[in-house]
């Protein structure tokens, strides 16, 4: 007890190093970086003492340090946006792909105070492998440019297509938003709104997807564009609520709605509640991601599924061929979608009665 008492105070406030470890144990500080890098020169008996004694004395090897003295990172740096939970889920699933295949994870935020530009930044100061940007606002343009200029493979989650300079992994959004536009109609709906969240990197793929799925059912085309700034984390609820206020402000309501994010989905759905429309009764609500909030009993929306596994996943696969192969050429993947239908939506409310009366 005394000589703990007296390491603790020798050291004050700082965390415990090898020196200490080694002091501890009276054994040279090189026989505990053997340890400690799991490099060969020492006993299994040995290896056991020194790793009772780190865990006793509290000691965290430094990984930064670790990091400089490889001759090959073994980082990913990934750029997201804390504020949108389709994006953490990616991350949740980059973790342990990154694990089995032996890399690293470092994050770096774009919010709005802080840009795309400027996390990439910070992630090549700490010298990361590869970069993988999620949902970034950054056009193709912008995303070749940061290509062109970092050192190590780019890729881009969220939007895009192949091309020469960066990876890109996307959900088939906008088959997927035509998807849920044949069932909506199915059901019966012919009035089929479409809330365009403009601002969203991926808005334009899904929004032709609404525009084709529409015109070959023969339906007309009903787009409110919303604007905003992205990275806000009330975008794409306010979005939603902007433009149901729009529609109650109208003759006439749809009979649907769709809107290629869920938060915005559910931005329409409480804004229309709060006015007195019914959901699904007066008008169906549907979204787009899948996100947690859509699973929630008092939501229960219909939305199109893009798994946040298989994109994490193939975006850690795409940054680790190009490490492991310099001269190969960045790819495409595309992650297929799913409709998942809920509560939210039903037949339209005239095609309700004439049942009823049949």
């Amino acid at each position: 007890m005394t000589g703990d008492t007296a390491d603790s105070t020798d050291r004050g406030q700082r965390p415990p190093t090898m020196a200490d470890i080694a002091a501890h144990l009276g054994v040279s500080r090189q026989l505990v970086s053997l340890v400690m890098r799991d490099a060969p020169g020492a006993s299994d008996e040995t290896r056991r003492r020194v790793r009772e004694a780190a865990k006793e004395l509290g000691f965290s090897p430094h990984i930064g340090a670790r990091s400089l003295r490889r001759a090959r990172s073994r980082d990913l740096g990934v750029i997201f946006a804390p504020a949108h939970s389709t994006e953490l889920e990616i991350v949740e699933a980059i973790y342990p792909a990154a694990a089995m295949r032996g890399y690293d994870v470092i994050l770096s935020a774009q919010t709005g105070t802080r840009s795309t530009r400027q996390a990439v930044e910070e992630l090549l100061g700490h010298r990361c492998a590869a970069l993988i940007v999620i949902g970034s606002n950054l056009n193709h343009a912008a995303l070749r440019a940061l290509a062109e200029r970092s050192p190590v493979p780019v890729v881009d989650v969220g939007y895009g297509r192949r091309n020469r300079y960066y990876d890109v992994v996307r959900s088939s959004g906008d088959r997927g938003i035509a998807q849920e536009v044949r069932y909506l109609a199915e059901l019966g709906h012919e009035q089929i709104t479409y809330v365009d969240p403009a601002a969203m990197p991926p808005a334009a793929l899904r929004r032709r997807g609404y525009e084709r799925a529409v015109k070959s059912l023969g339906l007309r085309a009903d787009i409110y564009s919303i604007s905003g700034q992205y990275t806000a984390g009330s975008y794409f609820e306010e979005a939603g609520s902007e433009a149901a206020g729009l529609l109650l402000a109208g003759r006439a309501l749809p009979t649907a709605v769709i809107a290629p994010n869920d938060h915005a989905a559910v931005g329409v759905l409480q804004t229309l509640l709060r006015n007195g429309v019914r959901v699904p009764d007066d008008v169906s609500v549907a979204g787009f991601d899948d996100s947690p909030i859509a699973r929630l009993s008092a939501v229960d929306l219909t939305t199109v599924r893009q798994d946040p596994e298989l994109m994490g996943v193939a975006a850690v696969d795409a940054a680790v061929h190009r490490i492991d192969h310099p001269g190969a050429s960045p790819d495409e993947t595309v992650v297929e979608t799913s409709l998942v239908v809920r509560g939210s939506t039903a037949v339209p409310r005239s095609r309700a009665r004439r049942t009823r009366s049949a």
